[in-house]
C-alpha cells in the first residue's frame, strides 16, 4: 500500500514541554526520495569534478569540508519530518552557501557577495520561523503529519498567513522576486559551488518547501495565487536579465532564476502542478549542473576569463565541453525530445489549464519566457563556441582533464534522457501522487496538449532565430556602449540593486 511507503525514523526527543513533543526525526517518502537522489547524484558528480578543478588551490581541504557540509545540510532539509527539523537544515544551507560564495575571501567584493546572499536569505528565514510559530499556535504541532491531520479544522486566515510566510521563505532561498538580488553575485564562489547552488541544493529548497506544504496551500487559495504570481514575475524577470549578460556564469545564474520561476509557478497550481514542478526541478538539475560545469571547463581553458565577448570559436578547441554544453542547451530551451521539452511543456500546459483569463495570462507569460530563454541561451552558445576568435593575449584554450569532463558527460546523458524517463507512463505523477495528490484530482483541459506543444516549439524557434540573426556574425570584443535605455536597464539587472538601495538602505542609513 502507498501509505506504508513513507518511513519515519525517530532519532531522539528534541523538545519535551508538557504535552508538546518534538522529535528529531527523518521522513523518507516519495518526495524526499526524489530530492535525495538528485542531491547525492549531482553532488557526487560535482565532487569528482572539483578534485580536478580545485587541484591547484591551496585551500582545497577547506573547500571540500564546506562542500560536504552543504550537502549534509541539504539532506537534513529534505529529510526532516517536521518544520523545525527542516529549519535546522534550512539554516545550515544558508550558512554553507555563505562560506562557499565567500570562499576566496581575499577579494573584498567576493566577501561582500557572500554577505549579501546571507543577509537577503535572513529575510526569507524570518518567514519560515514565523510560519513555524503560526503552525504551533494553531495546530499545537510542527510535524508535517501532525499539521496535515489538523488542517481541516483551521481557519482560512491562519492557513493563508502560514502559506504567505512559507512563500516568503521560499522566495528568499530560491532567489525569486523580490528577494532575487543575491543570486547573480553568488557567482563569486568557485564554479563547482555555482553548479551545486543552482542545480542540486539551495535554490531548489524553496520549491521543496512549497511542495512539501501542499496541505497548507491547497486549503489557502489566496496564498496559492500569490505563489503563481511570484513564479510568473520571476520567470520573466530572470529571462530578461539573461538577455544582456556577457559574463557566462551570470547569464547562467539569470537562467536559473527564470527556471526556478517556472517551478514555483507550477507548484502554485496545486495538485495539477506539483508533480511537474518536481519533474522540471529534476531535469533542470541535470542540464544546469552540466552547463555550469561546462562554463567552469571553458574558464579553465581560457585563464579564468568569464566575459563571453572574449571567447568565440571554442568548439574546435574544446570538443567534449562544447558537445556536453550543447546537449544541456538543447534541453533548457526545450527542443524535443530533450529533458526540458517534457518538463517545461507540461508546466505551460498546466498554466493554460488554470482556465479563464488567469490561465491565458499565466500560460502566455510561460510561453514568452520560453521565447526569451531560447534567445539568451542561443546567444550564449554562439558567443562562446562559434563565431570569430576574440581571445585575450596569451590564451591557449584546451580541453579539460578527464575528471572534469566525465561528470559533464554523465550530466549530458541526463539532459537528453531524464525528461522522457520521468514522463513516460506518467511515472513522476504516479510516484508523487501519495504525497501531493492524495485524492487523485481530475485535471481539466483548457487547450489540447498538441496545441500547447506546438506553441512551445514555435516559441523556441522564434527565440533561436532572433538570436541567430543577431549574433551569428563576427562580434566585437567589447559590449557596444551606444545602446537603448531598455538595454541599459537590463544591464543593471532591471535596477534591482538600485531599488533595494532606495527602499531599504537609504532609509536605514537615515535612521542610524
Amino acid at each position: 500500500p502507498e501509505a506504508s511507503r513513507a518511513v519515519t525514523q525517530k532519532l531522539f526527543t528534541w523538545i519535551s514541554v508538557g504535552t508538546f513533543n518534538v522529535d528529531a526525526g527523518l521522513l523518507l517518502d516519495q518526495l524526499s526520495i526524489a530530492f535525495v537522489l538528485l542531491i547525492t547524484g549531482v553532488g557526487t558528480l560535482i565532487h569528482v569534478y572539483s578534485i580536478a578543478y580545485m587541484s591547484h588551490d591551496k585551500d582545497r581541504r577547506r573547500f571540500f569540508a564546506y562542500l560536504n557540509f552543504f550537502i549534509a545540510a541539504m539532506l537534513l532539509l529534505v529529510l526532516g519530518d517536521s518544520y523545525l527539523n527542516l529549519y535546522v537544515g534550512w539554516e545550515g544551507v544558508g550558512l554553507a552557501s555563505y562560506l562557499l560564495i565567500g570562499f576566496w575571501n581575499q577579494k573584498p567584493e567576493y566577501a561582500t557577495a557572500a554577505k549579501k546572499a546571507f543577509v537577503v536569505n535572513r529575510v526569507g528565514d524570518f518567514g519560515l520561523s514565523v510560519a513555524v510559530m503560526i503552525a504551533f499556535a494553531n495546530f499545537g504541532a510542527v510535524s508535517f503529519i501532525g499539521i496535515e491531520e489538523k488542517v481541516g479544522g483551521a481557519s482560512e486566515t491562519a492557513l493563508t498567513a502560514m502559506g504567505l510566510m512559507l512563500l516568503l521563505a521560499a522566495v528568499g532561498k530560491s532567489a525569486q522576486f523580490p528577494l532575487q538580488a543575491w543570486l547573480g553575485d553568488a557567482m563569486a564562489g568557485p564554479t563547482p559551488v555555482s553548479a551545486l547552488i543552482h542545480a542540486a541544493t539551495m535554490v531548489t529548497a524553496g520549491v521543496y518547501l512549497i511542495t512539501r506544504s501542499n496541505f497548507i496551500f491547497d486549503n489557502a487559495p489566496t496564498a496559492q495565487l500569490a505563489v503563481v504570481i511570484v513564479g510568473t514575475i520571476t520567470l520573466l524577470f530572470g529571462a530578461i536579465i539573461g538577455m544582456a549578460k556577457d559574463d557566462i556564469k551570470k547569464a547562467l545564474a539569470a537562467s536559473t532564476m527564470s527556471q526556478i520561476g517556472y517551478m514555483i509557478m507550477a507548484s502554485g497550481f496545486g495538485p495539477a502542478g506539483y508533480a511537474f514542478a518536481i519533474m522540471h526541478l529534476l531535469t533542470h538539475g541535470f542540464f544546469k549542473a552540466g552547463m555550469f560545469l561546462g562554463a567552469g571547463s571553458v574558464m579553465h581553458g581560457m585563464n579564468d576569463e568569464v566575459n563571453m565577448r572574449r571567447y568565440g570559436g571554442l568548439a574546435k578547441f574544446m570538443p567534449i565541453t562544447s558537445i556536453t554544453f550543447g546537449l544541456g542547451y538543447l534541453a533548457i530551451i526545450g527542443v524535443p525530445p530533450f529533458a526540458g521539452f517534457y518538463s517545461k511543456d507540461k508546466i505551460i500546459e498546466t498554466a493554460f489549464n488554470a482556465g479563464g483569463l488567469q490561465g491565458v495570462l499565466f500560460g502566455s507569460a510561460a510561453l514568452l519566457g520560453a521565447v526569451i530563454t531560447a534567445f539568451y541561451m542561443t546567444r550564449l552558445m554562439l558567443m562562446t563556441f562559434f563565431g570569430n576568435k576574440r581571445w585575450a593575449q596569451g590564451s591557449e584554450p584546451h580541453e579539460s582533464p578527464f575528471l572534469m569532463w566525465a561528470p559533464m558527460a554523465v550530466l549530458a546523458v541526463g539532459s537528453v534522457a531524464s525528461g522522457y524517463l520521468l514522463y513516460s507512463g506518467k511515472a513522476i505523477v504516479k510516484w508523487l501522487a501519495p504525497v501531493v495528490d492524495k485524492n487523485q484530482h481530475e485535471h481539466t483541459e483548457f487547450l489540447p496538449p498538441i496545441v500547447v506543444t506546438t506553441l512551445a516549439v514555435v516559441a523556441v524557434i522564434i527565440g533561436v532565430s532572433i538570436a541567430f540573426i543577431k549574433y551569428r556574425g563576427d562580434l566585437s570584443e567589447s559590449a557596444p556602449s551606444e545602446v537603448s535605455i531598455f538595454t541599459r536597464v537590463i544591464r543593471r539587472d532591471l535596477l534591482q540593486d538600485d531599488a533595494n538601495e532606495f527602499l531599504f538602505m537609504r532609509p536605514g542609513q537615515k535612521l542610524t
